[in-house]
């Protein structure tokens, strides 16, 4: 009998005593007020183990031997509708009979009120047994949770403090629905043509004299957008001047759009068209649709204008998940690399004795270990933000000082998650797509073949760096935070470098060696702003670095952020080099069994983000220069014209 949490002496380190639980249950359990709670943190915890035990059973006995039947049973639309294959339809009849899709769900809602961190480790579960089912698993309580959160920052949720319980809520009945299993929703941002650029949205919404809402337009590559609940994005300001900020993304809202009346079964499709479903590479279990909305009805999600931020909560714990997505992914990949490699014999030995696979296992091993802590790491900060927040809203403390206090921390927990969170998102995408590949190469010719499945990992594996929000997109993200924090702050930027110098001679032996890490991460942010900074007013470099911040008042990153945009993505993955050396550094110590983790990741960690830093400092000028040159080229051009 498998079970892919009980197999799994990593991840059941993180929920025995690798994360502080304590503030977790309280700040998920009301604040210690909700009535059904559990009596202690051990009983807490315990409950826990056994939900993850259940579904760690569950992925590997129910999931994992259908999942070369979810690839081959291809979606089709017929008669306008999705047809979901019986062997999906039993896996979800069975996931709605355990409650997963309640299951950090309130339970005054009908969930089961777990923290979000358990949902995030039953991705990695299910992700481990198949990507497309874990894909539409999301859409379900990931939706049911959003609608409450937006239902929460908008007012229109009530609390009923003497029974430490929600007392009622705007999209009660959606939530409702989707723990039930009756529905479930979608997110439907893209368009063609507006992937990445935002600003270049067509879908509209428009309000009549009676303040109804109605949504027009067509969204592309929507996973799960056969659902009843679609969580749009539209534009409600005319575009008129490139230079309006009401043109671009601050004239874009969010709504709530039913595709649907009645749930499954019983639907009648209104003011909402499936206009096709993709054939994809992998992930041929998971339905992703386009969909045309002609005058539909809609809800407006907290305010005119506020869609681009209110998406990007959603992208936030998109993004975490799809880290825990792709780290299950890799799991899958590393695991039968190691099964295959113990039993084929080549030379008089099975091949994980020889050295080269030898050491391409230790390391699958290890980027899988520093996956997993930079996604607990992440995905915990992410959630106290969140819960913090919604305290300090409805719990908040008696005296000004606690309330302060309050504030801080949960603004600590928030830098803590925006900077892990662009790193997860491209580290544990990209290590799926390496991951599958070494799989499969180990397998060799058979890898190339259908019998083992190597090859549908590595065909699933190919979208995680595309879907919600490309590497690249990652890379810029992660690369303007750091930069234009530096520059905003340059005091703390120098007081930070000055610190890991000093480390790196006076620390004890590992402290030295992840201040060396964040040594080099400093040196190329620094080199980077220099470049910025001689484009922009000149060289700079004979000045003291605490004085450009006045230099540098007035720039536009899409214009002067060349030299850095780059070498976003080497700087990506030396920040992620760094953070991860950090997450172990504490962990190691705290816990003594995890020093060996730290060392093996920095064994291999020291030597490329060196050779990181030296591309990052010593290339790049011509190829500058060369772009330079075309968009004169182009200027003259256009100007002559």
């Amino acid at each position: 009998m498998g079970n892919f949490y009980a197999d799994n002496e990593d991840l059941r380190w993180y929920i025995e005593k690798g994360l502080p639980w304590g503030p977790m249950v309280r700040v998920t359990e009301y604040d210690d007020r909700a009535p059904d709670r559990a009596a202690t943190l051990e009983e807490a915890l315990s409950g826990y183990r056994d939900l993850l035990d259940a579904i760690g059973s569950f992925s590997a006995e129910q999931i994992a031997p259908l999942a070369a039947a979810f690839d081959q049973e291809a979606m089709k639309i017929v008669d306008g509708e999705v047809v979901i294959p019986p062997a999906m339809a039993s896996v979800f009849e069975q996931m709605r009979d355990l409650g997963l899709f309640g299951l950090c769900v309130p339970r005054e809602l009908g969930g089961l009120n777990a923290p979000l961190l358990l949902y995030m480790a039953s991705i990695e579960l299910i992700g481990r047994a198949d990507v497309s089912v874990v894909a539409h698993y999301g859409f379900h309580g990931g939706i049911a949770m959003a609608l409450l959160l937006y239902s929460v920052l908008e007012g229109s949720t009530t609390f009923d403090e003497a029974k430490g319980e929600i007392a009622s809520c705007r999209f009660d009945e959606a939530i409702r629905e989707i723990v039930s299993g009756a529905a479930w929703g979608s997110m439907d941002i893209t368009e063609s043509d507006a992937g990445s650029d935002m600003g270049a949205l067509r879908t509209t919404a428009t309000c009549d004299e009676h303040g109804n809402w109605t949504v027009t337009g067509t969204k592309i590559f929507i996973t799960s957008g056969h659902g009843k609940h679609h969580v749009v994005i539209a534009r409600t300001e005319p575009i008129k001047d490139a230079n309006d900020p009401m043109s671009g993304l601050k004239g874009l809202s969010l709504f709530l759009v039913p595709a649907f009346e009645g749930v499954e079964g019983s639907r009648v499709r209104t003011h909402s068209t499936l206009d096709a479903i993709e054939h994809k590479l992998g992930h041929n279990g998971s339905a992703t649709i386009a969909i045309s909305f002609e005058n539909a009805p809609a809800q407006l999600l907290g305010e005119r204008g506020q869609g681009f931020q209110q998406m990007l909560l959603l992208m936030n714990n998109a993004r975490v998940g799809v880290g825990f997505e792709s780290l299950g992914l890799c799991e899958a990949a590393r695991r039968l690399a190691v099964d295959y490699a113990a039993v084929r014999r080549s030379m008089g030995k099975t091949i994980d004795h020889h050295e080269m696979i030898a050491d391409y296992l230790d390391e699958m091993a290890t980027d899988c270990q520093a996956i997993r802590a930079l996604a607990f790491h992440g995905a915990y900060h992410e959630e106290m933000s969140q819960k913090l927040r919604l305290k300090a809203k409805f719990f908040p403390p008696a005296t000004e000082s606690e309330r302060d206090a309050l504030l801080k921390e949960q603004k600590r927990h928030a830098k803590k998650s925006r900077r892990a969170t662009p790193l997860l998102k491209y580290f544990a995408s990209e290590k799926a797509v390496e991951m599958s590949r070494r799989a499969l190469q180990i397998h060799g010719g058979y890898g190339y073949s259908k019998e083992y499945g190597a090859e549908k990992l590595l065909r699933d594996a190919l979208v995680m760096p595309i879907y919600e929000g490309t590497s690249q997109i990652q890379a810029l993200m992660a690369m303007k935070d750091a930069l234009i924090d530096a520059i905003k702050k340059p005091q703390d930027f120098v007081r930070r470098s000055a610190a890991a110098r000093w480390k790196s001679v006076s620390g004890n032996p590992l402290e030295r060696r992840v201040a060396r890490l964040q040594a080099l991460q400093y040196g190329a942010q620094q080199h980077l702003m220099a470049r910025i900074a001689g484009r922009k007013v000149g060289e700079l470099r004979h000045l003291p670095f605490t004085s450009w911040s006045s230099a540098l008042q007035d720039w536009d990153p899409k214009r002067d952020f060349g030299p850095a945009m780059l070498h976003a993505e080497r700087l990506i993955q030396l920040m992620t080099d760094v953070q991860v050396a950090e997450v172990l550094l504490d962990q190691a110590e705290q816990h003594a069994e995890r020093v060996d983790l730290l060392e093996r990741w920095l064994d291999r960690a020291e030597p490329r983000s060196r050779a990181l830093h030296d591309a990052i400092t010593t290339t790049g000028d011509g190829l500058l220069a060369r772009l330079a040159a075309k968009r004169a080229a182009a200027e003259t051009d256009a100007a002559a014209k």
